[in-house]
């Protein structure tokens, strides 16, 4: 009895041991994400929060609600002058579901402009397709200007899309006032090292 015990308690732990393995190697490692360094160039340093999972509280105004929460991590990058940045990494289920993420949020940048028109009429603006960036699966690169000029109020955004396999990453700059266009050339720069960087 003690032997069959045994055995059965063997084959038990084996199975754990062996299940464990097999979800540690489907998970494979964590998407890593840019530093503080490796954003754009700005007036005063950035700096990096810490990578949170999930989507973070308040949505990027051009593709919130695309990303689903699940297999999503974020990290938030600041200055002291009104510049703000953020990474936003997916790992989708399969390569199909990732391509298929990559475009809808494509698609959803691609009508920002036409979007915070309506939801905030009297908004003015011009928007951008930068070309894409070959790294990996491909980058995507843009940049969404807007303004109000009834409030004075005026908002610049860079944001790019890339996919390294099952992995999605979104890339934002944003800064109150004034055009970042000037600065499509360094984010350009800063996109393919993330994609690049994410394994």
């Amino acid at each position: 009895m003690n032997a069959v015990r045994t055995a059965v308690l063997t084959a038990a732990v084996t199975g754990l041991t062996l299940a464990s393995l097999a979800t540690a190697t489907a998970a494979g490692p964590a998407p890593k994400f840019l530093s503080a360094g490796q954003l754009p160039a700005a007036s005063t340093p950035w700096v990096a929060d810490a990578v949170q999972q999930g989507l973070p509280e308040y949505g990027s105004v051009c593709t919130e609600g695309v990303a689903p929460a699940a297999g999503t991590s974020y990290r938030d990058f600041r200055t002291d002058l009104d510049t703000n940045g953020r990474q936003t990494t997916t790992v989708a289920a399969t390569e199909a579901k990732a391509k298929t993420l990559a475009t809808k949020l494509k698609q959803r940048i691609a009508g920002c402009l036409d979007r915070l028109a309506v939801e905030y009429p009297g908004t003015v603006g011009e928007a951008f397709y930068h070309g894409g960036i070959a790294v990996e699966e491909g980058a995507d690169v843009y940049n969404v200007d807007t303004s109000h000029p009834e409030t004075g109020t005026a908002d610049a955004h860079l944001i790019s899309v890339g996919r390294d396999g099952r992995t999605v990453t979104v890339l934002e700059v944003s800064h109150l006032g004034w055009t970042l266009s000037e600065e499509v050339g360094p984010f350009r720069n800063s996109t393919r090292t993330a994609v690049a960087k994410l394994y």
